[in-house]
């Protein structure tokens, strides 16, 4: 019986995976002709098919199977956007990208917390936990929407390079409020600090060492015997770059978004691959991240609670313009506005005011919340959903007209 009870859930599973595949790829094809990022539909058709509409498909959030696709999709995603990231770039904005994925990510969270605890009337402590939650920017929704959406070279890359630095920061916060919330720690400014300098340091270090030795193993005239195999090499550097950093307690999204940039600049390093390799590898890479966008926010689409969701609706709606219109804006010109270095315009600015969907990491510690019972955790999962309800469909929805109206728009044909 038991191995029957295990075949059936194979079988299920396997079902499942089949409709997310079968109606992603059409969902892609209609966002398409729609000229709407792909996440978008993805999100949508995930509320259709969830329990709260037709109930064909429902994986738990806290299930094994969830996190694994959590996980390894985010991290692909990331690494997709890593690869796509130009170092000579990256020397002309690092300051802001630095200061705006720390310091920032403080600024957002006190500011959000502080319009949570006058708007929904709970606890400053929940507040501030709230306001942690939804602070940092969601990689897995960014990096897909500048991929589909070609936006002038350096702001694209700044604000997927943010996002991908900036979760750090805001699980390090988050977890710190919430030790002092539940009475397990003190608030310490500069034990946080020490942990994402940590977490940072390590992330990059670890996601660099693998990244080169793969570029060696797959881009060496001496040394590249698996040259054939890149793909599978990509495969398994990002899997050993999360868990190898995830292991010494670090960012392993930090250090997958690392192994991205470097193979996406072997030419740096004085390594180069015939082009019909590079094709190759580009295809698959392309791809997998497409596979694992649909499965991603398919299933996020899927787990969202209505009625969860609906006891704080209004509320938590005006909390969320408040975060999109005001706390976003007043973060991106204190922290981005001083760099003389990067010398931002004014439409620059405005557009990374606009840009900063909220996805799948802080869906993820909104659930982990729940699961640990955190004061307020219902409230705050509630909000962290709607969040990612509004920023996904107004703010994806919108880029490529902002960037059409404040001429970052690269190669507009329409």
């Amino acid at each position: 019986m038991e191995s029957s009870a295990s075949i059936e859930l194979a079988k299920h599973i396997l079902l499942v995976f089949g409709i997310i595949l079968a109606l992603g790829t059409f969902s892609g094809l209609l966002a398409r002709l729609m000229r709407v990022p792909d996440v978008v539909v993805f999100l949508l058709v995930g509320l259709l098919l969830g329990p709260g509409v037709l109930g064909l498909i429902d994986i738990k959030a806290n299930s094994a199977i969830n996190q694994l696709i959590l996980i390894f999709g985010s991290s692909y995603i990331l690494f997709d956007g890593g690869a796509s990231i130009r170092i000579r770039v990256l020397k002309e904005v690092w300051v802001t990208v630095a200061v705006i994925a720390t310091i920032g990510v403080i600024i957002t969270a006190v500011m959000t917390g502080v319009a949570a605890y006058y708007i929904l009337d709970v606890p400053m402590i929940v507040a501030l936990l709230l306001g942690s939650v939804l602070a940092s920017t969601d990689p897995a929704t960014l990096v897909p929407v500048f991929k589909q959406i070609r936006i002038r070279e350096r702001v694209a890359q700044t604000v997927m390079t943010e996002s991908a630095f900036n979760d750090a920061m805001g699980a390090i916060l988050t977890f710190t409020v919430l030790g002092v919330a539940m009475g397990t720690g003190d608030f310490s400014a500069g034990d946080a600090l020490l942990g994402l300098l940590k977490q940072s340091v390590l992330g990059v270090l670890i996601g660099g060492i693998l990244g080169y030795l793969a570029i060696l193993l797959i881009a060496h005239e001496k040394f590249g015997f698996l040259s054939e195999y890149a793909p599978v090499v990509t495969l398994m550097a990002v899997i050993g770059a999360y868990m190898g950093a995830d292991g010494l307690h670090s960012s392993g999204f930090m250090a997958v978004f690392v192994f991205g940039i470097m193979i996406g600049n072997q030419e740096a390093f004085g390594l180069q691959r015939a082009h019909h390799d590079e094709k190759i590898l580009e295809d698959f890479i392309l791809t997998t991240a497409l596979i694992m966008r649909m499965f991603i926010f398919i299933l996020l689409g899927t787990q969202v609670d209505f009625v969860l969701m609906n006891q704080y609706l209004l509320a938590g709606a005006a909390l969320v313009a408040i975060f999109m219109l005001v706390a976003r804006p007043l973060t991106v010109f204190l922290c981005a506005a001083p760099d003389r270095h990067a010398r931002w315009t004014r439409n620059e600015l405005l557009f990374m005011c606009w840009t900063r969907e909220t996805g799948v990491i802080p869906g993820a510690l909104a659930g982990l919340l729940l699961g640990m019972k955190a004061p307020g955790a219902e409230i705050i999962a509630s909000v962290t959903f709607i969040a990612i309800l509004m920023t996904i469909l107004i703010q994806a929805t919108t880029t490529k007209w902002l960037a059409r109206r404040l001429g970052l728009l690269l190669n507009d044909r329409a």
